[in-house]
């Protein structure tokens, strides 16, 4: 499971999809709809905000307005009613092992993309993130390449 820190604008299509569809399970999860992923570390700084689901729909905003920009039909059905929330901290460490995690799948999987965004020093984040200082966060698992 990946919940994206950058913003849905750098995936490529398969990244969008996989996102859109993780998002949905992780809703499920924080729902008590399944069994499976409970204490998954993604699903951390979701379940420390109030209302975990409801963030998750925000989230999932997000990555329906990508894919609406980009021409895709993904069901907006699939989310909850959104609102106005304060925006979730995600550290700088954290955002910048994304972008580079990313950026060596986009490498591999789409290079068109690669060569597009490769030499983008200071990424954005997804809507729902506020970037603040600090590292990479405890809950991330990270890969050895």
């Amino acid at each position: 499971m990946r919940l994206w820190s950058v913003h849905p604008k750098y995936l490529d299509p398969q990244g969008l999809v996989a996102v859109w569809r993780e998002a949905l399970l992780a809703r499920a999860v924080l729902r008590g709809e399944t069994r499976g992923y409970r204490h998954h570390p993604q699903l951390q700084r979701f379940q420390s905000q109030p209302a975990p689901a409801c963030v998750v729909d925000l989230y999932l905003a997000g990555i329906h307005a990508e894919a609406v920009a980009r021409g895709y039909s993904f069901d907006r059905g699939k989310i909850g009613m959104v609102s106005v929330q304060p925006r979730i901290a995600v550290t700088a460490g954290q955002l910048a092992y994304e972008w580079q995690h990313l950026l060596h799948k986009l490498a591999l999987r789409t290079p068109s993309l690669y060569q597009r965004w490769g030499k983008t020093a200071d990424p954005d984040c997804h809507p729902l993130f506020e970037v603040v200082p600090g590292p990479v966060a405890d809950w991330e698992r990270k890969q050895k390449r």
